[in-house]
């Protein structure tokens, strides 16, 4: 008897992960990653010939198709399913994520005309040079009273659509001209494979300034901020908004050889990676704060109501789960600042003892710092290694250790930074609570809860609440094939709606993780610490963080 199955693939930073799951049981049948062959561009262009300024992150859109042509095709083969036994795809994305095409939405990149122009690649989510528009479009809508800044927390970030065109516009005018859109990676990825472009309400609600009843950002606010930018909206933001997990289309023809699929499988419309790991963990309903953990973190909520949040980065209706408000807030480094630790700081005796007793060096570091009490290394550490998200929005930020000593030993230095997250996460989740939505339970998903047993200790202790670890590895993933389903629909062997796949297909717990009393009250001790730092550094008391970025600028300059 033939089987029904979906396929999520799950676009990050640096890779694409293809999983093939059974829409009966969300069992995984088969995983298949993709390294990007160009990986994160942050220095200069293909080729060596054009370098990048400070705060550049680029990638080629090709690299998304490779993941096509490799892991999909692989998946198959490892599960050994038939082309006609998947019922559907869904994508989630790093967001946002974008880059401009021509009118046959083919990227600007790709073409001889401007292949050595940064601005017609794609611009990652990480890609921060765009700070400046951001604080230039923050202080005017600011000033003109408009509302839209009340759903983000009271600011848009450098990592948006918006602040991202302006840099495009404001650097390159003529590229900006030569574009016909500017498209979120995933809208153009599902395009590329259903031969029509729509925009996905996630992305374009959560990143994009775009609102279910009122749309985008006024023409009149386009304009005040660049009469060349009046027409924005309706010209190359222009395009259906379609809810995430709905149907897109249908794989076209060559895209189906290229996947070794059927033609005329249906594809969802994408979401943006960390949000479609609230299904894929089988959270439906409010309470459970979702943590996607990864290079970033991304806090995520359901709620039944909308109502400003501090430092929130969105409000989206309809925007994770139908039915209910999806909040989003996030720190832009975690995974990210762990490795820069262990790549640019770890000693080389750390190294060589862990090479001699054969374990990595996260984990000889992770068992010399778990023997260490809470609040034994005498550090407090800002994680703004890659900036702040929430609450304070700022990527200008920079990163903090205080309480360094001669003999500090680079265990306590890596706790330290472990600690710094979490108390970065409880700050989000007091903003949150402060504004009277509840947060009982934190659902942990990604790579890093799987592995670091310590650091999910910490989150509880600091946090004081617990902390859920699913049994899949793959949330994400999971969470994308789960809107493949409801793309297929029940008559094509699905699911009607995203609650019917996630309780058909979400896993189970496999840990929780409750905080330790004692710990619960030394870190509040530290907490109050690190509460100085942050409103010191990042609410005005002090600038130094920022003339020391445009020191450096100067110099690099």
């Amino acid at each position: 008897m033939k089987g029904t199955y979906a396929i999520g693939i799950d676009y990050g930073t640096e890779s694409g992960r293809a999983l093939l799951v059974d829409t009966r049981d969300g069992r995984v049948l088969a995983s298949h990653v993709t390294p990007y062959p160009h990986g994160v561009m942050d220095k200069e262009l293909p080729g060596g010939a054009v370098k990048l300024g400070t705060d550049w992150a680029l990638q080629n859109p090709d690299d998304y198709i490779e993941v096509l042509r490799r892991s999909v095709p692989e998946a198959l083969r490892l599960s050994g399913v038939s082309a006609d036994e998947v019922v559907g795809i869904g994508i989630d994305f790093t967001a946002c994520t974008i880059l401009p095409v021509d009118e046959r939405n083919v990227p600007l990149c790709f073409q001889e005309t401007w292949k050595q122009r940064p601005h017609a690649w794609v611009k990652l989510w990480k890609h921060h040079a765009a700070q400046e528009d951001a604080d230039r479009l923050n202080e005017l809508a600011e000033a003109r009273g408009e509302t839209f800044l009340g759903r983000y927390g009271g600011s848009l970030s450098s990592e948006w659509m918006l602040p991202k065109v302006a840099q495009t516009l404001r650097e390159d005018p003529e590229l900006y001209a030569a574009a016909d859109r500017f498209v979120e990676a995933a809208d153009w990825l599902v395009s590329e494979m259903t031969g029509t472009l729509k925009r996905n309400s996630c992305a374009a609600g959560y990143k994009g300034t775009w609102h279910k009843t009122e749309g985008l950002p006024s023409a009149d606010y386009l304009k005040a901020a660049d009469p060349r930018l009046e027409r924005l909206a309706e010209t190359k933001l222009r395009g259906e908004v379609i809810a995430s997990g709905t149907k897109a289309g249908e794989l076209t023809p060559e895209m189906a050889r290229l996947t070794g699929l059927a033609p005329g499988t249906p594809v969802a419309a994408a979401i943006i990676d960390a949000h479609a790991a609230v299904p894929g963990v089988g959270v439906v309903a409010p309470g459970t704060m979702v943590l996607a953990m990864g290079t970033s973190l991304c806090h995520m909520l359901i709620a039944d109501t909308e109502q400003p949040v501090e430092g929130i980065r969105g409000v989206v209706e309809d925007g994770i789960v139908p039915g209910y408000f999806g909040y989003e807030a996030g720190q832009p480094a975690v995974g990210d600042l762990f490795a820069w630790f262990v790549e640019q700081a770890v000693p080389a005796y750390v190294r060589d003892a862990a090479a001699q007793e054969g374990v990595s060096v996260f984990d000889w570091l992770g068992r010399a710092a778990e023997a260490l009490a809470p609040g034994e290394s005498g550090l407090v550490a800002l994680d703004w290694w890659n900036g702040n998200r929430s609450v304070l929005a700022d990527e200008s930020l920079s990163g903090l250790i205080v309480g360094l000593k001669l003999h500090t030993k680079p265990e306590e230095i890596y706790r330290a930074l472990l600690e710094a997250t979490a108390f970065g996460t409880k700050r989000v989740i007091e903003a949150f609570e402060k504004s009277g939505i509840p947060v009982d339970v934190l659902a942990a998903n990604g790579g890093i809860p799987q592995k670091n047993s310590l650091l999910m200790q910490i989150y509880a202790d600091v946090t004081g609440k617990p902390i859920d670890i699913p049994a899949a590895e793959q949330s994400t993933a999971l969470g994308s094939a789960m809107m493949g389903a409801v793309a297929a629909g029940t008559a094509g062997g699905g699911y009607d709606s995203l609650a019917e796949a996630a309780a058909r297909m979400a896993p189970p717990v496999k840990k929780t993780y409750k905080p330790n009393p004692e710990h619960v009250r030394i870190y509040e001790e530290l907490y109050a610490e690190y509460l100085v730092l942050h409103d010191f550094f990042g609410k005005g008391e002090s600038g130094v963080m920022h003339r020391l970025r445009k020191l450096k600028e100067r110099a690099r300059a």
